[in-house]
């Protein structure tokens, strides 16, 4: 009788990956756990090729947008830090598609249809677990994550079974939101998407989910009880203080400078004023970063 294939997990087994993950949080892994993350982290990729192969197909035709995102090593590491109870093997979006929508409505049709489709891989959420547009989270987030675990038949794929994808579905103001987000965070040196820095820029951010909610989708946010009139009024407040629409308003501004002139440096002010600078080559910017 011919020997049974052995398939192994990706890093050498779940336990493994666990070790490797504490070991990273502990401060005192070694370059063989360093080599079975990068081998677990790698095997997601796959994993994230066949989902979004799936997703291109079922949104053709259509106006829906699809993304995709493979975590990287640094981010995986703060999110270790962040989470001191998880276990690596059990993070759940090292793989992710992002599905952004014109409306709640699209959205909403778009999922449910999803829901049925006939394939191997098992949705391991209830419906309504992440649904962080019904119960938006504290900082703002507003959006709907389901996750997968990968299952095929084949022998390539086998030893993938048993890894997860998240699928993120937003609506174009929901990922605006989440974009601006993004930006404050890396601009204003607080991540409000993690409630870490100046717990200002996380109130005026989630304030801000409020207003485009009620306006844009006549829905709520995380203030439901907050009049209109209060909500807005705290947030310009805060806005005096921070200047967030100053500085939004400015990238905007500069994103046609930065396209049409590659060799450019944002300068940001502690006004948090933005100033563009172009020049002609690259060398002359490094040399104006040096001075």
């Amino acid at each position: 009788m011919a020997e049974e294939l052995k398939i192994d997990f990706p890093g050498g087994s779940k336990s493994r990956v666990n070790r490797a993950g504490d070991n990273v949080r502990a401060r005192n892994q070694t370059s063989e756990d360093l080599k079975v993350i990068e081998e677990w982290r790698a095997a997601h990729r796959p994993v994230l090729n066949t989902f979004q192969a799936i997703l291109r197909n079922r949104t053709k035709q259509t106006n829906i947008t699809v993304a995709q995102r493979h975590k990287r090593k640094r981010t995986i590491f703060d999110k270790l830090d962040r989470l001191p109870r998880m276990l690596l093997s059990r993070m759940d979006d090292i793989a992710g598609c992002r599905l952004i929508f014109e409306n709640v409505t699209q959205l909403s049709t778009f999922r449910t249809d999803f829901h049925k489709a006939r394939f191997k891989h098992k949705r391991c959420n209830e419906a309504n677990k992440y649904d962080y547009i019904q119960s938006p989270k504290p900082t703002g987030y507003r959006g709907i994550h389901d996750v997968y675990e990968y299952n095929v038949n084949s022998e390539v794929g086998k030893p993938l079974a048993g890894l997860y994808l998240e699928i993120q579905y937003r609506t174009l103001v929901q990922h605006a939101w989440a974009t601006a987000v993004e930006v404050i965070g890396f601009i204003a040196e607080s991540q409000p998407k993690f409630r870490q820095g100046d717990d200002r820029y996380e109130c005026a951010m989630a304030l801000a989910s409020e207003i485009l909610a009620r306006a844009y989708e006549n829905a709520k946010g995380p203030f439901p009880d907050l009049p209109d009139a209060e909500v807005v009024t705290k947030f310009l407040e805060l806005d005096k203080a921070l200047g967030l629409l100053n500085t939004l308003r400015a990238l905007n501004a500069a994103d046609k400078a930065v396209t049409e002139q590659r060799n450019a440096i944002l300068i940001f002010s502690g006004l948090r004023e933005l100033e563009v600078k172009s020049f002609r080559d690259a060398k002359d910017a490094l040399r104006a970063c040096s001075n």
